[in-house]
């Protein structure tokens, strides 16, 4: 049997997982990544979640590995990241190939490869171009265009959740400060330090993505207003997106987007107000990600696999 190891590296949680030549998942574990650790030990973690797969090494073909950017994906190096304080220059695919036997090692953005995991097997089938977004603590994404993953000159290409917008004060932003799980959090504090709105949030100690979240589920209007505020910046970047690359589809996957239609309401309110005309919207322009907090592993074994 060929098989493939995926590992998805990320600056919370760590994943490795062991696919068959046609994409089926055979065996995965997890782990806290706890990078504040350092390089050595993080390293060393992530061999050994590796090797708790129990894998027959005649059987491993390759090894693909998703990790947050900016990457030197040439070298298989992480040159730093927003998520790995302290980190520099680690070589993270050398380290892996060298713990399996010398096994070719390919190293790729997250995002990116939760690209080609959508589009190739999951809500982006037949949608080219197509972006994908994850929605989570930041907001990453990847672009597929004719068919291949679209990484710029430098190979850092996409990283919408760094585009910057102008806030009616006059302050600038990046988009993931404004419409990511974290922006959530951080606007119910500081409304909430401000005003007097009544919320069920008054009684949290630790407000965050997740706490907004559950309390617009709940009907909590403030945490419902947040919700609407967060969703028309998500709304005026998707439309930014749309101008760009006139994507016939743009799956949206990460935890915020579970809040489904609270936020995705006033986005394509925006969306509507905003997008030059429709011929930047195609029927089922906007969809659900297919595959879970498993999308990343999806793609790391497709691009093992694509790159041999």
């Amino acid at each position: 049997m060929s098989a493939y190891l995926a590992f998805d590296f990320g600056g919370t949680r760590s994943r490795a997982a062991l696919f068959d030549r046609d994409m089926r998942l055979i065996r995965r574990a997890e782990t806290l990544s706890r990078v504040g650790d350092g390089p050595d030990i993080v390293l060393e973690r992530l061999v050994n979640l590796g090797k708790s797969l129990n894998i027959p090494e005649d059987e491993l073909v390759s090894i693909g590995i998703a990790a947050p950017g900016p990457l030197d994906t040439a070298a298989g190096v992480i040159i730093k990241a927003e998520t790995l304080p302290g980190w520099s220059n680690v070589p993270l695919a050398e380290t892996l190939s060298r713990a399996f036997a010398g096994l070719p090692a390919y190293i790729e953005n997250d995002a990116n490869l939760g690209a080609l995991a959508e589009y190739h097997l999951g809500a982006g089938q037949g949608a080219d171009p197509m972006i994908y977004l994850t929605i989570s603590t930041g907001i990453g994404g990847g672009a597929i265009i004719n068919g291949e993953l679209f990484s710029g000159f430098g190979g850092h290409a996409i990283e919408p959740g760094h585009m910057r917008f102008t806030l009616p004060t006059g302050g600038i932003r990046r988009w993931e400060e404004l419409a990511s799980g974290t922006a959530l959090g951080d606007l119910a504090r500081q409304q909430l330090r401000a005003g007097a709105s009544p919320s069920v949030l008054r009684d949290i100690e630790a407000i965050d993505g997740r706490a907004v979240g559950d309390a617009a589920l709940a009907g909590d209007e403030f945490a419902l207003d947040c919700l609407r505020q967060a969703g028309m910046w998500l709304g005026l970047g998707l439309v930014n997106l749309l101008h760009l690359f006139n994507p016939a589809a743009v799956v949206l996957g990460g935890s915020v987007m579970k809040l489904g239609d609270l936020i995705l309401d006033p986005a394509r309110k925006a969306i509507e107000e905003h997008v030059l005309f429709e011929g930047f919207l195609p029927e089922s322009l906007l969809r659900p990600a297919r595959f879970g907090d498993d999308v990343c592993l999806v793609g790391a074994a497709l691009h093992a696999r694509h790159k041999l």
